[in-house]
């Protein structure tokens, strides 16, 4: 079983920039592939950026491309989402997702075992 916890969610203003985290726990994070996910009130949960388990391949949304950055640091069993250029419409809360046998394709949650509580963004215009 592994736990995922996010932190680094918080108030920024239109235009700013935020580094989200997760943490996970267990001795095998470095095998998983992981994924960041977004979910409005009302909304279906919303893909945004994966890592491969290496850290070599990334893939986002067209949405985020160009804004964010998915990072991981397999020592600290940790990965991250920096977060620029954000827009009030981003205001949701913010998903890790693990994916213990790297499947393919990552976009759908379906391909994740694995889900963090959640970190809310809140963007001000």
């Amino acid at each position: 079983q592994v736990q995922l916890v996010e932190s680094g969610g918080g108030l920024v203003q239109a235009g700013g920039s935020l580094r989200l985290s997760c943490e996970a726990s267990g001795r095998t994070f470095g095998t998983y592939d992981m994924g960041w996910f977004r979910q409005a009130p009302g909304k279906e949960r919303e893909f945004v950026a994966a890592i491969s388990w290496t850290g070599g391949s990334t893939y986002y949304a067209d949405s985020v491309k160009g804004r964010f950055t998915i990072s991981r640091d397999n020592a600290k069993n940790t990965v991250y989402l920096q977060m620029g250029s954000l827009k009030p419409e981003e205001t949701t809360v913010y998903y890790c997702a693990a994916d213990s046998v790297r499947r393919r394709p990552w976009s759908p949650e379906t391909s994740y075992d694995y889900w963090g509580q959640g970190t809310q963004v809140t963007v001000s215009s």
